[in-house]
């Protein structure tokens, strides 16, 4: 584990300092982009990992993105009912130019375009959880109620 040096964790570092929250982007040799690489990697459970699913909105065009616990299954039906649209997959050119991350390193914050976000309520079942910082070897921790401030996004059972 090493400071962030990645222009891209450094931009979502400077994001997360500009929004009040006082946390450290960290970079890692291994790649973070599965939930278990990243607990491996950071040495938690794959439950506290912050995992960014996103999904393409049907009617909207939009990115639906739904911040999950990594050890949790996102019910597509229950996310689509929240958001109120039918919900698509999203391959990797609609997640990098929706979120402006790549697959595996989409931060709950600094989309590229406007997203629908939404926090996996299984989450709150931890002090600290990690998120994705912009790159697959990237990530950051906060508590919960950090990541509710950070993104504005509802509480939800999104689990499957």
């Amino acid at each position: 584990m090493k400071p962030a040096q990645h222009p891209t964790a450094l931009r979502t570092a400077q994001l997360l300092n500009e929004a009040g929250i006082d946390t450290r982007v960290v970079e890692f040799e291994q790649p973070t982009r599965t939930s278990a690489e990243a607990a491996a990697a950071i040495g938690c459970t794959v439950a506290e990992i912050a995992k960014s699913i996103v999904f393409r909105g049907k009617d909207s065009g939009q990115a639906v993105v739904v911040v999950a616990s990594g050890d949790n299954r996102v019910s597509e039906a229950k996310v689509a009912a929240r958001v109120g649209e039918g919900l698509a997959r999203a391959d990797a050119d609609f997640v990098r130019s929706a979120t402006g991350y790549v697959i595996g390193g989409v931060a709950p914050l600094g989309h590229a375009q406007p997203a629908k976000l939404l926090l996996d309520e299984d989450l709150q079942r931890f002090d600290i959880v990690w998120a994705a910082a912009g790159t697959p070897f990237s990530v950051f921790p906060l508590s919960p109620a950090q990541l509710q401030a950070l993104t504005g996004a509802a509480w939800s059972d999104v689990r499957q």
